[in-house]
């Protein structure tokens, strides 16, 4: 009980700028209605209620699992089970990740079905669970990191060089979205598992990160490849956005539970798939551990249901009328600072960030404080959507020009900033872009799209996701060098 009143704390300090974020613009800049308001209140209060629920059965729930398995596929000893438990894992989850099948809907729809929400899914599964299996390959083998990446994105630089501006940005956008909050808890813990088997201790404490950031280039190439084989190079023209019709405040969340209770229990189905296999396994867990995690599951359900509803029903209206509204002003000044603010608090909110910083902690035994990390991660996000609302700003300011410099920067740190950092980096890239950036951000870069003359909401929005997760990478990296050079300085 303790440990949820913890949480609930945590979170609240978390959503709240959010909401004084939200409130202060309604009364500077834009003018919301009050049925909008009064919908985002009861949205972020469902959001701390339902985070904080997450976070707890994340902790005694899927962590635990994630640990056993990692545990179990190393003890085989066999590289084929290895390679076929890296394959299948790595599709089962990420098909099942939610915000992988919303990005689908959503290019199908702008692409007046000429490229199917399925297609997508798949294409980004089976591209994670190629490089899933790979990643596992990689710790096992003790691969270097920076120079798998680096083979890894000169593959991505080389396909994207034949793909056109949409799938760019619409491939980017996917390695963010299918490292989401189901699969990020689930993936950490496989790593740390298997990770921690190895002799060396240092050794196994860079290797438990890095394997997310491996993985989610795989989505990146499973997309990229339908854009190079699909008939046309452009999507089509992207919708209009319209605020929700809907007349009454609590009916609008009541009717998203159905859905959202469907799209939880499908992301949740691989991972208990997952503890029962545990439970045929030669080494079966204790009837205390089961108890925890079937609790730690429940909770973890339950949380998500809350958190998703709270994200879709509260926040994505008013994201895309504050955008349309900030837009409206024709100042694109102050279209990029309130990018920039908004990207600093958001990131705060975002689930998968709490587990991923709190491992971190754990993981180096609090020599990396947790605290540090947030900040940092903050920071690189605020940047990812001001430069996004720079791209709907300004005319002829097109997603590569930002990619393309800011990979090369991220390959080149990798070889100066420490081993763990750098793992912990390229893992915070796809962790950033969670449902709160998928919703929120997402509604808020789409509304001003909209009110921007000569901005298209598909090539300007599209891509926003695929800068949250780049300028983290960068942001943590150059932390990692900030460390050795503090590390070295004491060593004096």
């Amino acid at each position: 009980m303790r440990l949820i009143v913890e949480k609930l704390k945590e979170v609240f300090l978390a959503v709240l700028p959010i909401a004084a974020i939200v409130l202060l613009l309604n009364f500077t800049f834009v003018s919301l209605s009050w049925f909008l308001i009064v919908r985002f209140v009861i949205g972020a209060l469902l959001i701390v209620a339902g985070l904080s629920i997450f976070l707890f059965g994340v902790n005694i729930g899927i962590s635990p699992i994630g640990n056993f398995m990692g545990t179990f596929i190393v003890k085989t000893n066999k590289i084929w089970f290895l390679i076929a438990a890296g394959l299948v894992l790595g599709f089962f989850i990420s098909i099942a990740e939610p915000a992988l099948h919303i990005l689908g809907s959503q290019v199908e729809l702008v692409s007046s079905a000429r490229v199917s929400s399925g297609s997508i899914v798949v294409a980004a599964s089976v591209g994670i669970a190629a490089f899933l299996a790979l990643g596992l390959l990689r710790i096992v083998y003790d691969v270097s990191l920076p120079k798998i990446l680096t083979v890894f994105y000169g593959i991505v630089l080389v396909f994207s060089l034949f793909s056109s501006n949409e799938f760019l940005a619409v491939s980017f956008d996917a390695s963010g979205a299918t490292t989401g909050a189901m699969t990020v808890p689930f993936i950490l813990a496989l790593s740390t598992g298997i990770s921690a088997l190895k002799k060396n201790g240092k050794s196994s404490e860079n290797d438990s990160f890095g394997l997310i950031g491996v993985a989610s280039v795989g989505a990146i190439i499973g997309v990229l490849l339908i854009g190079l084989t699909s008939t046309g190079s452009a999507l089509g023209a992207a919708p209009d956005y319209h605020t929700s019709g809907a007349t009454s405040i609590l009916g609008h969340f009541l009717d998203l539970v159905p859905s959202t209770v469907e799209e939880v229990l499908v992301s949740l189905l691989p991972i208990l798939l997952c503890f029962l296999l545990l439970q045929l396994a030669p080494f079966r867990l204790s009837r205390r551990l089961v108890k925890q995690i079937v609790f730690g599951l429940l909770f973890t359900f339950l949380g998500m249901v809350i958190l998703l509803v709270g994200v879709n029903a509260g926040f994505m209206d008013i994201g895309r009328e504050i955008g349309y509204g900030i837009a409206s002003r024709d100042s694109k000044a102050l279209l990029v600072i309130v990018g920039f603010v908004l990207g600093l608090v958001t990131i705060l909110a975002e689930p998968s960030v709490y587990v991923l910083t709190h491992q971190i902690e754990d993981v180096t035994s609090g020599a990396v404080k947790r605290r540090i990390v947030l900040f940092t991660l903050a920071a690189g996000v605020s940047l990812a959507v001001a430069f996004s609302m720079l791209r709907i700003a300004v005319a002829g300011i097109q997603l590569w020009h930002f990619l393309l410099p800011g990979y090369i920067i991220s390959i080149v740190l990798s070889f100066i900033s420490p081993r763990l950092f750098v793992g912990i980096a390229f893992d915070a890239g796809g962790v950033a872009s969670g449902p709160m950036t998928g919703t929120f951000v997402l509604a808020f870069a789409q509304g001003a799209a909209q009110a921007v003359d000569g901005a298209n909401v598909l090539l300007d929005a599209f891509g926003l996701i695929a800068l949250v997760a780049m300028t983290p990478i960068i942001a943590l990296q150059i932390l990692g060098v900030m460390y050795k050079i503090k590390t070295r300085k004491r060593g004096v």
